[in-house]
């Protein structure tokens, strides 16, 4: 089995301004502490020789990750470096319009570690998408954070996912949740 570590847009103005008062705080806070855990696993990962997919979304002009501008780099703990595969994208699927899969099978990856930013978009699409392309996918359960949505705070959106996603399927191919520190390379 082959794997890949997939970090999911962790950029600076990724979850910046969505939310009110202390509870943006709060927000910046986890994104701290979930950006550490990636970098960790990116390290390690990198350490094994395993395959590392950084993935950066291309906002549009006036977007808070608009190409180019202070809010769409990637943060320093995942930045990509010469043997990191960078995928742009435009949507929250990782796999849309991009060439995430050809890349993924040109290595023989058959297993994908993800995490990432925004819980509810980007990490639930790729994540569920990964698993129908035919990718056994661990879903980092303390990697992958978002923004209060709505009536629901971030804390509930990764605790509804992580419950959601664990046991996904298609096919043979499945979705499974381990704690950053649980992950081994």
């Amino acid at each position: 089995m082959t794997t890949a570590l997939m970090i999911i847009d962790v950029q600076h103005g990724i979850l910046a301004n969505l939310v009110d008062g202390g509870r943006q705080v709060v927000i910046d806070r986890e994104l701290e502490a979930v950006a550490a855990r990636l970098g960790r696993l990116k390290l390690a990962a990198e350490a094994a020789g395993v395959p590392v997919v950084v993935v950066q979304h291309d906002g549009d002009a006036g977007h808070r990750l608009e190409v180019g501008s202070p809010g769409w780099q990637l943060r320093e703990e995942v930045s990509a470096i010469q043997d990191t595969i960078l995928i742009r994208k435009r949507s929250c699927d990782a796999f849309h319009d991009t060439d995430l899969a050809y890349r993924l099978r040109e290595l023989e990856v058959d297993r994908l570690v993800i995490g990432g930013c925004m819980t509810q978009f980007c990490v639930d699409t790729t994540t569920r998408r990964a698993v129908s392309e035919g990718f056994d996918v661990t879903l980092v359960r303390d990697g992958h954070t978002t923004a209060d949505f709505g009536s629901l705070l971030a804390e509930q959106i990764v605790d509804h996912h992580n419950r959601v996603l664990s046991g996904f399927d298609a096919g043979l191919k499945k979705v499974g949740l381990l704690h950053a520190d649980e992950i081994r390379f």
